[in-house]
Formats: structure tokens, sequence, C-alpha cells
């Protein structure tokens, strides 16, 4: 067997791995996970500047405000962050995927700030692929963990049943102020 790996990776062209040497080394320091009464605070804010948002902008349905200000759900989340452009940290792993033929990222792709994801997903394989991805993108992580209501509590703050993953969107607004606040204090800890 490990023939037979050793050869697949020999066959890669030389930039290919580079780039994912590079990739493996990278740990995931844009992570957190917020629970309690610090999740209660965070999801009860969180509603309160969307409701405010809401509001102020009566233009747009409701649905479609939605719409532009997150990605609802895994299949979406991954599709914007598979759409995003590489962070600079990436440089390598972007240069192997134009030299092998992979589709340039789109630039008119909305951009994703932070994305949630709720720690109680059953399958675990469907959320695993996101850390990585998000990291690649400089898109920060926060995992949701509320006694296995954290899909719950997230499809509330979107008026949806359920979200095991819940990107946001840069938009400049008081919820883009609200989230680097929390990814702030996220920093602060760490560095403490």
């Amino acid at each position: 067997m490990p023939s037979k790996t050793k050869r697949k990776t020999s066959n890669l062209q030389p930039q290919i791995k580079d780039a994912i040497k590079v990739q493996n080394q990278q740990k995931p320091n844009n992570e957190c996970c917020i629970e309690g009464d610090r999740l209660f605070r965070l999801l009860h804010s969180l509603q309160r500047e969307i409701e405010s948002e809401l509001q102020s902008n009566k233009i747009l349905p409701e649905k479609l405000w939605f719409k532009q200000h997150f990605a609802v759900g895994i299949n979406e989340v991954t599709r914007l962050l598979e759409r995003m452009a590489p962070s600079s940290d990436d440089a390598a792993f972007a240069a192997a995927q134009k030299g092998s033929g992979g589709r340039p990222p789109c630039s008119s792709v909305a951009k994703l700030q932070a994305v949630l994801v709720a720690s109680d997903c059953n399958s675990r394989w469907l959320t695993k692929h996101l850390p990585s991805l998000a990291t690649s993108r400089d898109v920060s992580i926060i995992y949701v963990k509320d006694n296995k209501e954290g899909s719950l509590r997230l499809g509330e703050v979107v008026k949806v049943k359920t979200a095991v993953a819940l990107g946001v969107k840069v938009k400049g607004s008081s919820i883009n102020q609200l989230l680097e606040e929390v990814l702030h204090d996220k920093s602060k800890e760490l560095n403490a």
C-alpha cells in the first residue's frame, strides 16, 4: 500500500507538492468555540443587530436581505469559500492550482467574514472540510456549542428551522462590527 501512495505523490508536479506541504503545516489559529452564557449573549446581540438592520432597510424583502448578508447552510458556505481567492499565505497553493488547470476564483463573489458552525452536527464529515477551507481563505470559524441545539440556535438567527453552518458576508454593517469585536476578544484571550 505505501508504495502506491508514494507513486501517486511522486507523479505530482513540484508546485503542487510544495503547496500541499504549506497547507499541511498551517495550524488553524482562526477557530474558537463559544458556549454557555457567552453564546447566549452573542446570539442575542446578533439577533438585535439583525432586527435593527431590518428596521432601517425597508427596501428589500426580509428573505432577500438575509440572502445578501448571510450564507445559510453547509453547501452555500462551502460554495462561497471555494469562490473566494486564497489568502496571501496560500500563494503557493493558488499558483499550483492555477498551473494545474484549476478554476480561478471569481472576483465578484461576496467575501465571508466568519463562519458559525454548529458543533452538534450528527455527521462530523459534513463539516470537517470547513476549517481547512476557511483557513486557506483567512476566514474565522466560530463553533457554536449548546447541548445538541447549536443548529437550532443558528437557525433562529436567520429565521429558518435549523442551520448547521452560517456564513456572515462582509458588508460593513453593524453585524460585521459585532463579529469583529467577538473575534478581537478571542484573539486577546489567546495572546493573554
